[in-house]
């Protein structure tokens, strides 16, 4: 058995804005390690924790957890297009067994994803299809959210799932979002008519003249936020470090007194995507004490994200 956990920000602005080049050097650093440690551990399976961002689901049906059976990349914001090497028989019996542990979820047998799934596999891998995947998207922009203690038990019963089933696999937990930030992600409830019906599902399968608006609308919205003339809610760099300290600490349980309503007045609307990481460690928490032997993060205004990479084994 092996299992370890890699988390990451992403960000559909990557390649879209200029940071100072300490930053991107950061960054970068970062990810080169993300790149080493994936290479040294050489997974044959990723287990991927993603949200969406309003590509692949919407508010005509929004379930707080849904296992991929077969996925494809929309390619948004630079992003591959294209089918995702998914290992459906392996997903199908992940989802009935986190049922059967009263986890509920749902299926779906062609998920869509977009930049949230993909820039991981992109960056870490080299491509969408290099290394078999099972999706698992996670509600991270769309209210109502459950409690945390639910993503935990999420987790919790897909490690465990791991644990007895895939016990001669090399597994690697993989949790894409956060930190704190508040991206011009459209919010139902101050949604005018056509933006409704667009996040009721009008908004599937844009045009590319469509695509391309809205990706413009986010790059705009960056500059202003960078250049300090953003009505956007700030970064939060003491909520994203107290976040990284209970991750590290290993006090999971802690975070249960998240309530969504307190993340998304201090962190912004879209810090639920911290969710995908609590997830990923709840997951490699099922084997035992886990120790993060690597750890970034900076606030960086141009991606509009308090920005964080970590890599995690058992201890």
């Amino acid at each position: 058995m092996a299992v370890a956990t890699l988390t990451m920000s992403h960000s559909p602005l990557l390649d879209f804005v200029d940071p100072p080049q300490d930053v991107t050097d950061d960054v970068e650093g970062a990810f080169a390690h993300a790149r080493a440690f994936a290479e040294e551990f050489a997974p044959d399976l990723v287990i991927s924790f993603a949200p969406d961002h309003y590509n692949g689901f919407f508010y005509d049906i929004m379930p707080s957890f849904a296992v991929g059976l077969e996925a494809e990349s929309i390619g948004d914001f630079g992003t591959h297009a294209g089918r995702l090497s998914v290992e459906s028989i392996t997903a199908a019996s992940l989802a009935q067994y986190v049922l059967n542990k009263d986890v509920d979820l749902t299926v779906s047998l062609d998920m869509q994803v977009d930049h949230g799934a993909v820039q991981p596999l992109e960056i870490v891998f080299g491509g969408i299809d290099r290394v078999p995947v099972i999706p698992i998207f996670i509600n991270s922009v769309a209210p109502p959210f459950g409690p945390v203690r639910r993503v935990r038990r999420l987790g919790a019963a897909i490690g465990s799932f791991v644990k007895e089933h895939l016990s001669d696999r090399r597994v690697l937990l993989v949790g894409s979002g956060g930190l704190s930030h508040e991206p011009p992600v459209p919010q139902i409830a101050t949604a005018d008519a056509a933006l409704r019906a667009s996040l009721l599902g009008g908004g599937r399968n844009l045009s590319p003249e469509g695509r391309a608006a809205r990706e413009e609308r986010v790059i705009t919205a960056a500059h202003a936020f960078a250049a300090g003339t953003s009505t956007l809610k700030p970064l939060a760099p003491e909520w994203d470090r107290a976040f990284l300290d209970l991750i590290t600490d290993g006090r999971l349980e802690d975070l249960d007194a998240w309530t969504p309503d307190e993340m998304t007045e201090v962190a912004g609307n879209s810090s639920h995507e911290v969710r995908t990481w609590i997830a990923a460690y709840s997951a490699l928490a099922e084997f035992g004490p886990y120790s993060v032997d690597y750890a970034f993060y900076r606030p960086i205004p141009e991606y509009i994200a308090g920005f964080g990479v970590t890599t995690a084994v058992l201890a």
